[in-house]
């Protein structure tokens, strides 16, 4: 039986659409040319000639969410106020929806100069590197827009799509309890660890996704901010692994922008996390870690979500309990 559009839109849906992000970049990018204050100086993008990466469409709870890593390599020519054509390569590593949206970091522009150098072509490489970024950056602003109004009814049963990608930034976790109204700043209590009284808090969720998507994404680095709304952290154990964005057993995590921390005890892909986790609050006692368990059953067309967080402190459970069931 079909499931009523407003159950069907809450649940996380996913959709690959990198051959087309590729497809438009290699379009739209080929459009930018900038202007020199020199008669006749005009710098172009002649030629998209690298978009690696993947690009995805996301939906969690009716809303649409953009999903994108690419690094992009072009062309591009000019010609100089004395009528010498210039070229010239560019290299962005890093077009991403962190980038662009949430902007956790600046774009990175890597230059290359094919064309004998000159006074005339030095001043055009200067146009080029100072007025270029500008226009591309205008237009990777459209990126998330045009994949949601691309693909956008793919993913919803019904109703208007959102026009945003990653929520807002919120200070609000996955199982943190909503913060205190009050402007004075309070030190976090200092336990016994003999005292504290603990309670169990379980949270079982069914999602129209499969659990390797749902592992994932409550792993890697690069998706976590999709449902906690706040940058993550993954602290690995090795330089070697720095480069990657899923955890090993043993690494620690930060989450909610430094709100909840802990570390990986176990990771069964696709089936079971079990991590530390320890609440940055003035109402979690200092120095006391719970543990959280998360499974993953997958039936044919749905996957059974379990948290289990042992160790929350009595008088907590019902608020921890809301907040988990929030996300």
């Amino acid at each position: 039986m079909a499931l009523p559009p407003s159950t069907a839109n809450w649940h996380w849906k996913n959709k690959n659409v990198t051959r087309w992000g590729t497809e438009w970049f290699e379009h739209e990018l080929v459009t930018i040319s900038v202007k020199g204050d020199n008669e006749n100086e005009v710098v172009s993008v002649s030629k998209v000639t690298e978009v690696d990466g993947d690009v995805e469409l996301g939906q969690r709870k009716s809303k649409l969410i953009t999903i994108y890593d690419c690094k992009i390599v072009l062309n591009w020519t000019g010609t100089a106020n004395d009528g010498t054509e210039v070229n010239g390569s560019l290299t962005i590593p890093e077009v991403s929806h962190e980038v662009t949206l949430d902007g956790l970091s600046d774009y990175t522009y890597i230059w290359s100069l094919s064309t004998d150098t000159s006074p005339a072509v030095e001043a055009l490489f200067n146009l080029a590197k100072s007025r270029l970024p500008v226009a591309l950056e205008a237009k990777f602003a459209e990126f998330p827009t045009a994949i949601i109004d691309t693909h956008g009814k793919d993913l919803t049963i019904s109703g208007e799509p959102s026009r945003v990608g990653t929520p807002a930034p919120a200070t609000a976790s996955l199982l943190a309890p909503a913060s205190s109204s009050s402007p004075a700043p309070v030190q976090p209590k200092k336990a016994d660890p003999k005292k504290i009284n603990t309670k169990v808090v379980t949270v079982e969720a069914t999602f129209q996704a499969p659990a390797d998507d749902l592992f994932t994404l409550l792993t890697d680095e690069k998706r976590i901010p999709i449902w906690t709304r706040a940058p993550a952290q993954l602290l690995l154990l090795t330089a070697a692994s720095s480069k990657q964005s899923i955890p090993q057993a043993g690494s620690g995590y930060s989450l909610f922008g430094g709100g909840v921390k802990g570390k990986y005890i176990s990771l069964t892909p696709s089936r079971a996390i079990v991590q530390t986790w320890s609440l940055q609050s003035p109402t979690w006692p200092e120095g006391h870690s719970a543990t959280l368990t998360t499974t993953l059953e997958q039936s044919s067309d749905s996957t059974k979500i379990t948290f289990s967080l042992d160790g929350v402190p009595t008088g907590m459970e019902d608020e921890i309990k809301r907040n988990i069931e929030g996300y």
